[in-house]
């Protein structure tokens, strides 16, 4: 992941920018040590101090425009959103790193022992904030190559001053020679910690940038549930049904942004009412998707014409095209008459259907007729039946998101429970009874997130 994080545009511009920073800072620092230099001059005035500061000058004034130019070429990559080639990085790392070495040589004090001058050169410090500067560059491998540049440079720079190798054994650590090579480890080992810093903040960077990444994904999809969720919102009725003899409520609430739960209804030319209820298996993106597709057949196919076995069968035909492997649609289908008690239902596998007698105070067991829709091409499904509605009869369709919410002890609510609820409201507005029930159902969850989708539909007979 961290591999492949790194050759993103946003790790890349990032990379650029503390390139950029560094460069900032190299040119600071050469500005810095010139003003040093320059005050130096002036307050200790020799003949000799004045050839050194014009050598000084020379060389910082070279080396600045040398990284103007870098640092040019740095913010034209920001701006064009490219990277620069490694091999310019390493060729400036090279550049940058023997910058102290030619300064020894140019600098160098004549009256000190050659044995000594490598040593004794201040501007051996310098290397020292290279190396720790190209942490900035966030590449491990390029702090070890400026650890190493550095050791081989300061090497051949004291060697050009005067100092040679010896191998002899009696020579103590701190002689010129042993202190030389003692530099020279330093700065080797300076490069690996500068090597293991860089690799840290590398790590930092990576982790922040794919952060930030992975939120602006989230906050993205966020968004496009939203829209997602608005657009299957909207597909729901938004105006009560007036149909003489019958009071109907529908109410849903889906488990995420969007569900796989919908419900619908069709005035006919002939004054009847269809109302449908459809669950799509799961939730979520994929089943809303489905279940606007579900809605948009049905309201194809469902006619008077059609009647509802037939339009159940159409409709089970088309959605068993579309559908795919493993998913299925409970689906049931009402239809209200405006002039008669009766009212004709039809359910593809979905349950529970709850039928309340109010005069027996009873509820009718009812099964679904045939099986859900999209398993097989065709239907296989009973006749529709024919309920005879008498005043205050309540039928209460709703899917199993209600029935199957369980507490903190993973007991589910049960249609037993849900029974009792419609008991208990059975005198209110059906729009009170559907709000009864989710109270209800909620209450006995105990906290519990709601894992499946809620719809329900309400009929009573007037």
């Amino acid at each position: 992941m961290h591999q492949l994080h790194s050759l993103s545009p946003a790790f890349q511009q990032a990379l650029l920018r503390s390139e950029r920073l560094r460069i900032r800072i190299v040119v600071a620092l050469l500005g810095g040590a010139l003003v040093v230099r320059s005050l130096r001059t002036a307050i200790l005035f020799s003949t000799e101090n004045l050839r050194l500061w014009v050598i000084t000058a020379l060389l910082i004034v070279i080396f600045l425009g040398y990284e103007l130019l870098m640092l040019r070429a740095v913010n034209r990559r920001i701006g064009s959103g490219r990277d620069l080639p490694r091999a310019v990085w390493i060729s400036n790392v090279v550049v940058e790193t023997c910058l102290p070495a030619l300064a020894m040589v140019l600098l160098s004090s004549g009256p000190i022992a050659p044995a000594y001058r490598a040593l004794a050169n201040p501007t051996v410090l310098l290397y020292f904030p290279f190396i720790l500067l190209s942490t900035l560059r966030l590449d491990p491998a390029a702090c070890r190559i400026s650890g190493a540049v550095a050791a081989v440079s300061y090497l051949i720079a004291a060697n050009h001053l005067g100092w040679s190798l010896t191998l002899r054994g009696e020579e103590s650590l701190l002689s010129p020679d042993r202190a030389v090579i003692g530099y020279a480890l330093t700065f080797v080992m300076v490069g690996f910690v500068a090597s293991a810093v860089a690799s840290e903040i590398r790590k930092q960077v990576e982790a922040a940038l794919l952060e930030a990444e992975t939120k602006r994904k989230v906050e993205a999809l966020e968004h496009d549930l939203q829209v997602a969720r608005r657009i299957q919102q909207s597909l729901l009725p938004t105006n009560t049904p007036q149909i003489d003899g019958f009071e109907i409520a529908g109410w849903n609430q889906p488990a995420d942004q969007t569900g796989g739960d919908y419900y619908d209804w069709q005035v006919y030319p002939d004054g009847n009412l269809l109302v449908t209820l459809g669950d799509v298996t799961g939730h979520g993106i994929g089943p809303a998707l489905l279940a606007a597709v579900c809605r948009t057949y049905a309201r194809a196919n469902f006619t008077p014409e059609n009647g509802l076995l037939h339009a159940m069968e159409r409709l089970n035909a088309a959605l068993s095209k579309d559908i795919g492997e493993g998913r299925f649609v409970t689906f049931v289908a009402v239809i209200c008459g405006c002039a008669t008690s009766h009212v004709e239902l039809l359910s593809a596998g979905h349950g529970p259907l709850l039928l309340y007698r109010q005069q027996e105070d009873r509820f009718d067991a009812m099964s679904a007729q045939g099986l859900p829709l999209g398993l097989v091409p065709d239907l296989v499904s009973e006749p529709p039946k024919t309920l005879d509605l008498r005043s205050g009869d309540l039928l209460v369709l709703t899917t199993d998101g209600f029935f199957e919410w369980a507490d903190t002890r993973n007991e589910e609510f049960g249609v037993k429970r849900m029974e009792n609820t419609i008991r208990a409201y059975r005198e209110k507005p059906v729009a009170e009874i559907i709000t009864g029930l989710y109270d209800a159902v909620r209450e006995f969850s105990g906290g519990t997130k709601q894992a499946d989708d809620l719809t329900a539909i309400v009929i009573r007979k007037k």
